[in-house]
């Protein structure tokens, strides 16, 4: 059950989530053959498009995200 108060950095709530998430996704997913596709993906013809992206988001995970408009 997820409540309304708000958990700033490190919130319990998304952590215990996002382990439940990878823990699923572990046994119901062959992850070995996943980063080998992931793998053969970067060595292939999308790398660099694959590398754009990353460092895309990396840039938006240092600031706020700019499509987001806030009043404050």
């Amino acid at each position: 059950m997820t409540s309304n108060r708000n958990e700033g950095e490190g919130s319990r709530t998304a952590a215990r989530a996002y382990n439940k998430g990878t823990r699923e996704h572990s046994k119901t997913h062959d992850v070995d053959a996943e980063a080998k596709r992931a793998r053969e993906a970067l060595a292939g013809k999308e790398g660099d498009s694959l590398r754009e992206a990353e460092q895309r988001g990396k840039a938006h995970a240092k600031d706020e995200d700019p499509a987001i408009k806030r009043d404050h």
